[in-house]
């Protein structure tokens, strides 16, 4: 009788046969594994997952119709008109958001402008040309930085960049540039330019430290195959490390952007929470946080407190929008990548 070997009879499938009596009338047949049960401990972790989906669920929709009921005095009394007019006067009863979304668009879309260029290049030098020595307690310093609480940035900025920006920033830019209406009129050191500059100091730890994890993760063979081609090393980066990380660097602008759009503290510390529009970034101004912060303990009436909670249920679809808007673009960007 031949022998097998150990592997040939691992590879082959063992039949185990049980014999059964013969008066049972059923001949010997082979035993067949049945399908194994899910365990306990498996159901109930399903179902929590389920459970904390469904929770988060409640939540989002509570959370809106709770601003939706609140916000339906001012929603049933000003109509659309609520976010075109611009005038804030509680005495006479009028109230009209255009200065507050004018507010949060501006100081908000500057900071990310300025905070994805600073952020992403300081990201791709701390991964790819910093010494190690100093990559480590440079990325842990980012890191620290993104913890900072709001109002530390906000005393900072009431006492330190805003002086800078009437007496230094603000004159330097008006010589160069006094002739565009961004950077006309008196310059009062608060105002949207300060908040702008705030915002985007606030949320460069945020752009630089997750855009740095992602421009890491990008797989090393990449990298060579480029430089055995005679690429440079700058020219492995910008035509195959931040390609292949921009899904990951998008989606940290988009976090970051969206701590911008929702920053109060610090924000109506600097940004002069003056109710109007003005083409001027030297110009005070206002944010949907900052009015809702700054006038919600003083509403009296009933439409007043519902104006405001209007402006937080307005906050909320846009943020809701925003971030919307970010997975779709998210989504795109990584089918046309797995297409390439």
């Amino acid at each position: 009788m031949r022998r097998l070997p150990a592997d040939a009879i691992l590879d082959h499938p063992v039949i185990v046969w049980m014999p059964v009596s013969s008066d049972s009338g059923l001949a010997s047949k082979p035993l067949t594994a049945s399908r194994p049960r899910h365990h306990v401990a498996d159901r109930i972790f399903l179902w929590g997952i389920y459970a904390s989906s469904g929770i988060f669920l409640l939540l989002v929709v509570g959370l809106f119709a709770v601003l939706f009921v609140g916000a339906w005095p001012a929603i049933k009394t000003f109509g659309a008109r609520f976010l075109v007019a611009s005038t804030w006067d509680p005495v006479a009863g009028r109230f009209g958001a255009l200065p507050f979304i004018f507010g949060t668009v501006v100081t908000s879309a500057i900071a990310i402008i300025i905070a994805s260029v600073v952020g992403i290049l300081g990201a791709t030098y701390l991964a790819e040309f910093a010494p190690l020595f100093l990559a480590r307690p440079l990325a842990f310093l980012i890191e620290l930085l993104a913890a900072v609480p709001s109002v530390v940035y906000g005393l900072w900025g009431l006492f330190v960049l805003a002086p800078i920006v009437r007496t230094t920033i603000g004159p330097a830019i008006q010589s160069k540039l006094g002739w565009f209406p961004l950077f006309s009129g008196p310059i009062y050191g608060v105002g949207m330019l300060t908040a702008s500059l705030i915002l985007a100091l606030m949320i460069v730890p945020t752009v630089a430290a997750i855009s740095r994890d992602f421009i890491e993760s990008v797989a090393t063979d990449q990298r060579e195959a480029m430089l055995a081609l005679g690429a440079t090393r700058w020219e492995t980066v910008r035509r195959v490390v931040l390609p292949a990380a921009r899904s990951g660097i998008f989606g940290a602008c988009i976090l970051a952007l969206g701590r911008a759009l929702g920053e109060t503290i610090a924000t109506t510390m600097v940004i002069g929470n003056r109710p109007a529009i003005s083409a001027s970034l030297f110009a005070p101004g206002y944010t949907l946080s900052s009015v809702i912060a700054n006038e919600f303990t003083e509403a009296t009436t009933q439409t007043y407190i519902s104006a405001l909670i209007e402006l937080g249920l307005l906050l909320f679809i846009v943020s809701v929008i925003v971030n919307s808007i970010a997975r779709l673009l998210m989504n795109t960007l990584l089918r046309t990548a797995e297409e390439q």
